[in-house]
């Protein structure tokens, strides 16, 4: 700690740094990546860097994220994971060109959630995990474009059906919640569990050579469910309590029989 009781000073970041900062993705797109640079503030300066495709403010020390950041009109990629962030500003849901969203590892809770991420009609993934979030809002459910959602470590005790029933949701980690065990949700979690490990493919989207493994795969396992549920058959050896009881028997004489040298 520093005198007078404040905190750690961050890092000062000036326009010339932030511009050093700019890296170029393997599919052309223009990241701005200022993780881990022990920042503490968000840097207003880089807003007249408004024209990026991606924005990296993850691993710092930011407690808010202010409303102008509205302004990245054209960002697709937003990370501010492992921050100290408590609320998300309401001007979010008008960056609508947004695809991913990693806000993970923070200190949200449900009433720092605003209802206008419902507006983020395209984005693909969000991530929630690792914060105090004890509900979920049910206006998740409108983002019909989302394939991946991350509510892992949290303070939940359900899903809104909303969520787990979007359409294109392939992948929902619930995992380290504190979900009821009572019977009248074993069904719901189970449900929600699958999605955790299963992610949903069309056949038409797989080769041939993988369409048939994955066709081969699910006859072995429908044999082995099958097997497992036919009755047991009876036994041949009617007669005896165990089928194995004369070699029980002898065992210790065959045991303490010399070996031919």
């Amino acid at each position: 700690m520093a005198k007078g009781g404040k905190g750690p000073k961050g890092k000062k970041i000036t326009l010339n740094v932030a511009k050093n900062c700019i890296k170029i993705t393997f599919d052309g797109k223009r990241r701005l990546d200022l993780s881990k640079m022990g920042i503490t503030t968000f840097p207003k300066c880089i807003l007249r860097l408004n024209d990026v495709d991606e924005l990296d403010l993850s691993r710092n020390m930011i407690r808010k994220i202010p409303e102008s950041i509205a302004r990245f009109q054209n960002l697709r990629w937003l990370d501010l994971h492992s921050n100290y962030i408590d609320k998300l500003p309401t001007s979010l849901g008008q960056m609508t060109t947004l695809l991913y969203l990693n806000v993970s590892n923070n200190r949200l809770m449900a009433n720092g959630l605003p209802v206008e991420l419902n507006q983020l009609k395209n984005i693909r993934t969000v991530n929630l995990g690792l914060n105090h979030l004890d509900s979920v809002p049910t206006t998740l459910g409108a983002l019909k474009e989302l394939h991946e959602v991350g509510l892992h470590d949290n303070l939940l005790s359900s899903i809104p059906k909303s969520i787990v029933q979007l359409p294109k949701l392939k992948k929902l980690n619930t995992k380290r919640n504190p979900f009821p065990k009572g019977n009248e949700m074993d069904t719901f979690v189970d449900s929600i569990k699958r999605l955790e490990t299963l992610h949903l493919v069309e056949e038409k989207d797989l080769c041939a050579a993988c369409l048939r493994k994955c066709q081969l795969a699910r006859e072995k396992l429908n044999r082995v469910k099958s097997t497992a549920t036919a009755a047991p058959r009876k036994t041949l050896f009617s007669s005896l309590i165990s089928p194995n009881s004369m070699a029980k028997e002898s065992q210790e004489e065959w045991r303490l029989r010399p070996t031919s040298s």
